[in-house]
């Protein structure tokens, strides 16, 4: 009997051991990361930002586990150079992808395939890839699909264009095109925001034992202004005056870029919004019945600031908060945007960081989480001390530099509080740079380049030697 108890005593003594061991490597495994991308959601779209005529609930309790920024920007002012940036760990003066260029059919200028991606930063750590939403960097089958760019699996819009519509066509699961039979004709029986959250979800199912890259750039709130009508009925009739927006209803681009009509556009706006907060929910619920939350980490940001296309109102929702500008522009509210960072044990909840940062910082931070080699020749910034809470070892940027190549051309430089901004580059005799103060001036009120003539002419030379070549995006 003392021999058995011993022996049983052993192996009660392993088992102990071999379930500790097995803690300790499920505790020391590398990070989920789960990456939420908003289209055209502006720094005050948010309750958590300032939001007052709608609530966002899911993503205001993401603010309340984490850490909210109120000094990020987008890689740019439009949709693809600022994916390229988050991308590339690149700012759009060295990034490939600078402006939203067409390639027809179906898709964007792509990037090549050397260049390295975020993406391809987690798989090289072992990490499984999946991307669902909207790509727009590159078309179907080119070096710069996203199959080609680090993703193991995609599904969604590879089209920003296409990605104009909520009732599409079709959409991409991988190398096929699936035709949704339901959006035929003027038919809407799939709203894309749904099914494309449901595979991201179903991606999260298939691998919580694998450590894994959740790309989800999500079409809310993009025009067009669409929203299925059981989410529609709890907003309409909560915010007049309603606007109407006459759009286009048929004919040979029907659901190829223009958009619909919408007759209430103040709650169609809303009710996305909340499509997209109750997704977020979903996500973080997902994570929890999974068993992985504890070891995820939740990003959420927006790619640009608020747009004014297809019926949309961002005056009436003050959609970029103390802000001036919108989409398309350098200032602050083209530029600045929400972030949330939630991760468990690291990051102190409900905290709060002024730190700069912008999205070409996103792949050095993860590489440094993720203990892979960091990639040369980037512009970022790891920013993990920041999420430490060990400021004090937190590098900062000389200078954040943005440059855009539509509406006459763009520049904008922010270094430490000081931003200037240059539009008409296209054309030097009328153009001129604007220098603003930010630490009392968030709003860029007041240009105070002529009392600061030192200070303007370190900012023009920054504008003049940031920007490296570009044969495809030039400023000529």
């Amino acid at each position: 009997m003392r021999i058995i108890g011993f022996v049983f005593l052993v192996s009660l003594l392993y088992s102990c051991k071999q379930k500790e061991e097995s803690k300790v490597v499920v505790n020391n495994k590398k990070p989920n990361i789960i990456f939420i991308l908003a289209d055209d959601l502006g720094y005050g779209d948010l309750g958590v930002y300032g939001q007052q005529k709608f609530s966002t609930p899911n993503i205001d309790r993401l603010a309340a586990g984490g850490m909210l920024f109120t000094q990020h920007y987008s890689g740019s002012t439009v949709c693809a150079p600022s994916r390229s940036a988050l991308m590339t760990g690149m700012h759009t003066g060295h990034t490939v992808v600078r402006g939203n260029k067409e390639v027809r059919p179906e898709g964007q200028y792509p990037i090549p395939d050397e260049t390295y991606t975020l993406a391809e930063v987690f798989k090289s750590a072992g990490y499984v890839t999946g991307a669902f939403g909207k790509w727009g960097l590159g078309f179907p089958g080119s070096e710069g699909d996203p199959l080609n760019q680090g993703f193991d699996n995609f599904f969604g819009y590879n089209c920003q264009r296409f990605g104009h519509n909520y009732y599409p066509r079709h959409l991409w699961s991988n190398n096929d095109s699936l035709v949704l039979e339901e959006n035929k004709g003027l038919a809407k029986g799939i709203y894309a925001p749904e099914l494309i959250h449901a595979k991201s979800l179903e991606f999260m199912d298939n691998n919580k034992d694998k450590p894994f890259f959740l790309y989800i750039p999500s079409i809310i709130p993009h025009a067009e202004l669409a929203a299925p009508e059981p989410v529609m009925k709890r907003h309409r009739g909560k915010y007049p005056v309603e606007k109407a927006y006459k759009g286009y209803d048929n004919g040979p681009e029907y659901r190829e870029g223009p958009y619909e009509s919408q007759e209430e556009t103040h709650a169609a706006f809303a009710a996305m919004v909340e499509v997209l907060d109750t997704q977020i929910g979903e996500i973080v619920k997902k994570t929890e019945e999974l068993g992985i939350a504890d070891n995820t980490i939740i990003v959420f940001t927006s790619d640009n600031g608020p747009h004014l296309e297809g019926g949309a109102d961002p005056e009436y929702f003050d959609s970029n908060g103390p802000l001036k500008g919108f989409k398309r522009d350098l200032y602050e509210g083209g530029v600045r945007v929400p972030m949330i960072i939630k991760w468990p044990n690291v990051v102190k909840p409900d905290s709060q960081s002024d730190h700069i940062s912008a999205f070409w910082d996103i792949m050095p931070t993860f590489t440094e989480i993720i203990e892979t080699e960091i990639h040369e020749n980037i512009d970022g910034l790891s920013f993990l001390p920041t999420l430490k809470g060990d400021v004090g070892h937190q590098k900062k940027h000389e200078y954040l530099y943005w440059e855009f190549h539509e509406l006459g051309g763009r520049q904008a430089v922010r270094k430490g509080n000081w931003k200037a901004v240059k539009y008409n580059v296209f054309d030097a005799s009328n153009s001129e740079i604007e220098l603003y103060d930010l630490s009392d001036d968030i709003g860029e009120e007041r240009n105070v380049a002529s009392q600061n003539p030192q200070v303007l002419t370190e900012m023009e030379e920054i504008l003049n030697s940031a920007r490296t070549p570009s044969e495809v995006f030039t400023f000529e």
